[in-house]
């Protein structure tokens, strides 16, 4: 099976101006690790227009079919993951965020609180997760499953979806 070429994205003021440790990209990196090659890692500060500018650049790298953040999904004000995000989108898809929160519930009621999306952004699939080294390898087992499916689509490699 070819890997998926990830790009982990942390979104943090902290770990950009390096008084806090990533701990989440890596954590996307290691949960991921048998389906994805992380071909890119950056970090980069909770600001609307350098999100925006990172996924759009990275989007445009033919190696990267999945792009996962990691931080700014929640209320705080500067948390803008999720509009920098829809800001690049050409089609959004509703469906892996919504079923994130119905499972992430198990774990902590604090996942209604998620305002994390997921979009298409030149072929590129972008997924917002959490913050937290443990949320994040929740939902990385959560979205597993649909990733190699999602990649192929994307690719444009499935013919027929049909089921027999």
């Amino acid at each position: 099976m070819k890997k998926i070429g990830l790009a982990v994205v942390c979104i943090s003021d902290r770990s950009a101006d390096g008084t806090r440790e990533d701990l989440s990209g890596p954590a996307i990196s290691e949960a991921c690790r048998d389906l994805c090659d992380t071909l890119i890692y950056t970090i980069i500060a909770d600001d609307y227009e350098k999100i925006k500018t990172a996924l759009l650049n990275i989007c445009k790298d033919e190696r990267i079919q999945l792009v996962l953040t990691t931080g700014g999904t929640g209320l705080a004000p500067r948390d803008v993951t999720p509009e920098a995000t829809l800001a690049v989108a050409d089609k959004i898809v509703p469906g892996i965020c919504e079923e994130i929160r119905r499972q992430s519930l198990r774990y902590t009621p604090n996942a209604m609180l998620s305002r994390a999306v997921s979009v298409i952004c030149n072929n590129t699939l972008i997924i917002n997760l959490p913050g937290s080294p443990k949320a994040v390898k929740e939902c990385c087992d959560i979205i597993r499953p649909i990733l190699p499916h999602a990649a192929d689509l994307l690719g444009n490699s499935v013919k027929d979806c049909a089921r027999n």
